[in-house]
């Protein structure tokens, strides 16, 4: 696979197919008592637009839409460890195809504890630790 330019993608394999069709969503994360100047930050000192959670979802912190991704700001206690929250969200074309290539790979797969209407999705680390959710739209 080849990026515009003829390059080939950093660390990428030439003959993988892409399984990751868009990035979806960052989460970024602050604890309790800065959830207040976390959101005039985003929303006032970067004019994102901030958009309403699903019912499912924690209420604390808040969505904002950057044109066809969003920043998801969580508010909680660990903001690091392997409790955080914090992570990357990549769209999927087919959710059961790339749970099936994680798991080839030995990749742990995290279930949805926090399901979402509408949303299917599931949890994976990478080596170094980071949460990635990887999500098919319904």
């Amino acid at each position: 696979m080849r990026e515009q330019g003829g390059a080939r993608p950093a660390g990428g394999d030439a003959g993988a197919r892409q399984m990751v069709t868009v990035l979806h969503h960052v989460n970024v994360t602050v604890p309790p008592q800065l959830e207040d100047a976390a959101k005039h930050f985003y929303g006032s000192v970067l004019g994102l637009v901030q958009v309403p959670k699903p019912a499912a979802a924690r209420q604390t912190g808040a969505w904002y839409q950057i044109g066809d991704n969003q920043l998801h700001l969580s508010v909680e206690d660990e903001p690091t460890g392997p409790h955080s929250s914090r992570h990357v969200c990549f769209n999927v074309a087919e959710l059961k195809a790339a749970e099936e290539r994680f798991r080839e790979a030995g990749i742990e797969i995290i279930p949805d504890a926090r399901p979402v209407p509408g949303t299917e999705r599931f949890y994976v680390r990478d080596p170094g630790g980071n949460q990635l959710e990887i999500v098919q739209q319904r």
